[in-house]
């Protein structure tokens, strides 16, 4: 029988986690405003803005719905330091890569949130990877 022991991580893994995790919250925050918009709400926007609400298609909001819950999730699976968030989180960033590949190159409605989404994405992969190899996680 093989036991495996994890190591303590350093506080600041604990600090990055929690960032981590509420900025996923705003992202699923954002989610939900654009998933239970109202028509009247969605009448007050410029027709430009509500057609492209309209037609947004099903694999998008899927990609973001993803994105942002495995996000939540992988934060989640940092904090209580389990392995399979490198996992969960990679799934978050691949949804999050589909979703802006959409939004810059289709919709081209990029800004500067676009790339700091796939940058933080990139960093928590890395994060979780790391805490992988550094024996973190169990």
């Amino acid at each position: 029988m093989t036991t495996s022991t994890t190591q303590k991580p350093p506080m600041w893994f604990l600090v990055i986690s929690i960032i981590a995790l509420i900025w996923n919250f705003l992202g699923v925050m954002a989610y939900l405003g654009q998933a239970m918009m109202s028509n009247e709400v969605l009448k007050q926007l410029p027709e430009a803005d509500q057609e492209m609400y309209t037609n947004l298609p099903s694999w998008y909001i899927g990609a973001f719905a993803v994105a942002v819950f495995a996000g939540v999730t992988g934060c989640l699976a940092l904090i209580i330091r389990k392995k399979w968030a490198f996992y969960v989180l990679l799934i978050s960033l691949i949804a999050a890569l589909v979703q802006m590949y959409y939004l810059v190159f289709v919709l081209k409605m990029g800004n500067a949130m676009t790339p700091m989404i796939i940058v933080v994405g990139i960093v928590l992969v890395w994060l979780a990877n790391h805490a992988n190899k550094k024996g973190w996680l169990s």
